[in-house]
């Protein structure tokens, strides 16, 4: 079967457009609401979201569908998805639910789900839902339906949740950090995590007015960071997007880190303190430079396909706990369900607490190739994946990179374009190679 309404992640989309109207909320929530219901009598379902203004309005109707459908409805306000993630486990709920379109602009919202474990769900209970949609509503009556009650120190447990994935025999007294959390859902919980850890704390990218939020800051935005950065003279940047799940860093000169780098450090750092890693799972986006760092270093490298959810489908697989993506998605298993900005922030600080080096002093040697990434529009019904023209010049890129680089070719799964990503050992090369793909699409 295949979805209509769920994607990689959840449900998302333009407020006011479908599926993102008060109307289907409430009846996806109802039909999510009734699937919980075949396997519990009373269920309860928590839902936390980000600082859009639109999160008011879908949150009343999720509420409402739960609660016809003779579900109890736990309301945990602004929180971090992973923070949802983290108390549906904790307080032994049936579902957690966010409500937030993760770096996209105000414009857009999304629901996603988590499982009672803390884990995304599968794509069989996702068809479930769908197929429930179809079915006319069964309201409950009124003795039977559900309650809603709000968790008022939600954000405090989570709080301490984060603090309790720091080595405890560690500090950040004498650190100074500037957190940006990109006017979204963790802006008042990331400057205290930092803080009583013993960081000294700056904030930008903390004051959402339900409509600014990952406007021209936070981890889609990294610059305004680094210049916040140099501007206070701090050692590290620590930026999150509008759910909070994903982490950019920047050190003291302004130097911008991205995913890749980080799960190298976080690697490292185990391998540091004789940990033993089976090995790291990327994406076929990860720098190839870390793929050969860590391969130096006898560790197994597999790449998944492009998402968080396919990183952590694939660490599951194979019993692993280390992974992520250059977007900054990072997981570590051991510490967390799902990723997590502020826990994997807090491991690379770690990696830096223990070892008394800067940041990019644990990256010596690992530099990145020069990564090149177009978007080509396809004309409608263009066959790219059968152009010998294609075909024929993609080989003689990559015959041309040689071991030293990579060509990667994807259409993208939203809109009528094709992704073409060359990495090289120069700029120059990686570009003019990209320009020729262009081409031989184009021509096609």
């Amino acid at each position: 079967m295949t979805r209509q309404f769920f994607g990689t992640d959840g449900i998302r989309g333009t407020v006011g457009q479908p599926p993102i109207t008060p109307d289907f909320v409430l009846r996806l929530a109802h039909a999510v609401g009734r699937v919980l219901k075949r396997s519990e009598a009373r269920p309860t379902v928590l839902i936390g979201k980000d600082t859009r203004i639109s999160g008011y309005m879908l949150e009343s109707a999720l509420e409402s569908g739960f609660n016809s459908a003779g579900v109890d409805v736990v309301l945990l306000g602004p929180l971090p998805t992973p923070g949802v993630a983290y108390l549906t486990r904790a307080q032994r709920a049936s579902l957690g639910v966010v409500i937030s379109a993760s770096h996209n602009p105000f414009e857009d919202n999304g629901i996603k789900f988590f499982s009672a474990q803390g884990a995304k769900l599968s794509d069989a209970w996702e068809q479930d839902v769908e197929a429930m949609l179809e079915q006319p509503p069964a309201w409950s009556d009124s003795a039977n339906l559900g309650k809603a009650r709000r968790l008022d120190d939600a954000a405090g447990r989570y709080v301490e949740f984060c603090k309790s994935t720091f080595d405890p025999h560690l500090t950040l007294r004498g650190m100074k950090v500037v957190v940006d959390a990109a006017h979204g859902a963790a802006y008042q919980i990331a400057p205290l995590v930092f803080h009583e850890l013993g960081a000294e704390v700056q904030c930008i990218g903390c004051a959402p007015d339900g409509l600014n939020i990952n406007r021209e800051v936070g981890a889609t935005h990294p610059e305004a960071l680094a210049q916040a950065v140099r501007e206070h003279g701090a050692d590290l940047g620590i930026a999150l997007d509008g759910d909070a799940d994903r982490l950019q860093l920047v050190d003291g000169s302004g130097r911008i880190f991205n995913g890749d780098e980080l799960l190298y450090v976080m690697v490292a750092d185990r391998l540091a303190q004789g940990e033993a890693v089976a090995g790291a799972v990327g994406t076929l986006m990860t720098n190839m430079a870390v793929e050969l760092a860590l391969r130096e270093r006898g560790l197994e490298f597999v790449r998944a396909k492009v998402g968080d959810r396919y990183v952590l489908e694939e660490l599951h697989r194979r019993g692993w706990l280390l992974g992520g993506e250059g977007s900054g998605h990072l997981l570590a298993l051991d510490k967390h369900t799902t990723g997590d900005g502020l826990v994997s922030a807090l491991q690379v600080l770690k990696a830096c607490a223990r070892s008394g080096k800067p940041l990019a002093g644990l990256l010596e040697g690992v530099q990145l190739f020069p990564q090149v990434l177009l978007n080509v529009r396809l004309r409608p019904g263009q066959d790219w994946a059968a152009s010998a023209g294609l075909a024929d010049t993609r080989r003689s890129v990559e015959a041309q990179l040689g071991t030293t680089g990579r060509v990667l070719i994807r259409p993208s799964g939203t809109e009528p374009l094709l992704r073409i990503m060359v990495e090289a050992p120069s700029e120059a090369l990686a570009q003019d190679s990209a320009q020729q793909l262009v081409r031989a699409v184009q021509e096609g």
